[in-house]
């Protein structure tokens, strides 16, 4: 079992504290190809250096943000009920060549 550091804002790491959000989405580079379900992930508030620490219960992986917000419920994925889910938005933190190139990861967690 491995912890990793993973550093978020301050909204979606309070939407984690609050447990509706539970996935946390990545790019599946090979920093995120190394975590195993029953890993920690330990979240860093980077505005106020909180922390969180969190299981990892799931992995999925997928070619795009499109295809992962699909398979899931936009509260699990950090949105508000009257905000409208867009896989754009991830456009914020990755490239498009990035994601082409190495595909995007969901990581399933449950807070300790």
């Amino acid at each position: 079992m491995q912890t990793y550091d993973m550093k978020l804002h301050a909204a979606p790491f309070a939407t984690i504290r609050a447990k509706t959000k539970t996935v946390e989405m990545r790019l599946y580079d090979e920093k995120r190809q190394a975590l195993q379900v029953g890993d920690l992930l330990r979240f860093t508030n980077v505005d106020t250096g909180e922390t969180l620490l969190a299981d990892i219960i799931a992995l999925h992986v997928y070619p795009t943000f499109d295809e992962l917000y699909e398979r899931f419920d936009k509260t699990a994925l950090g949105y508000a009920e009257n905000e409208r889910a867009n896989p754009n938005d991830m456009l914020a933190y990755y490239s498009q060549e990035n994601i082409a190139k190495y595909g995007v990861i969901g990581i399933e967690i449950r807070l300790k």
